[in-house]
């Protein structure tokens, strides 16, 4: 990595490289990305290194977005717009001089399992919208649902413009958690159609 970076410099570019770079001693001038987390980014701004933060937990946008079985075949994973929205590129271990050694974040398609243009927007829209505002620093994950509100909104000038984003934040999740009464679970069911109202059955009517 020392090696081609002294002579990436030398033709007057400069060296981006996977957080394995770290491995082998970084290159003095390297920029690092890190996707295996996190930590790999922690190490290099604390040694005073560019970073991209680009972990495989919220930035892989080939992961599934919503139920598998309304999904294009993804590669594996599950990376809701909800969980890209709370990324928080600057990690909490840093002091705010090392902070400044990351310079944003990147959002990833890799398409061993996507066919066509049309499904590369499908990955990447609407996650794309919601690490937008992850990197202009204006993302309040405590307010996801303002943001979804907002989100929203502009599907119609999506529809205009013939882009083919996905439609999961629609889907319809069920969360199973311990009761207050006994020998009973709380089943909730939340979907992003807001005061529309999720109509069930448990009967089969």
């Amino acid at each position: 990595i020392q090696r081609i970076e002294y002579f990436l410099n030398a033709n007057g570019k400069k060296l981006i490289g996977w957080d394995e770079i770290l491995e082998g001693g970084l290159a003095p001038n390297a920029t690092v990305m890190s996707w295996r987390g996190t930590e790999g980014g922690i190490t290099a701004a604390k040694e005073q290194h560019n970073v991209i933060m680009s972990p495989g937990s919220h930035c892989y946008f080939d992961h599934y977005q919503g139920d598998p079985k309304h999904e294009p075949i993804a590669i594996g994973g599950y990376t809701t717009v909800e969980k890209v929205y709370s990324f928080n590129p600057i990690p909490s271990e840093l002091t705010a001089e090392e902070g400044n050694y990351i310079l944003g974040a990147q959002g990833n398609v890799w398409t061993e399992y996507i066919n066509t243009p049309a499904e590369v927007e499908c990955m990447a829209m609407p996650r794309m919208a919601a690490l937008a505002e992850v990197v202009w620093g204006t993302s309040k994950p405590s307010e996801y649902v303002n943001f979804q509100n907002r989100l929203i909104k502009h599907f119609d000038l999506l529809d205009q413009m013939k882009v083919n984003y996905s439609k999961s934040i629609f889907q319809i999740t069920a969360n199973l958690g311990p009761s207050k009464n006994e020998n009973v679970v709380d089943l909730s069911l939340k979907s992003a159609y807001g005061d529309k109202g999720i109509h069930y059955t448990i009967n089969g009517d």
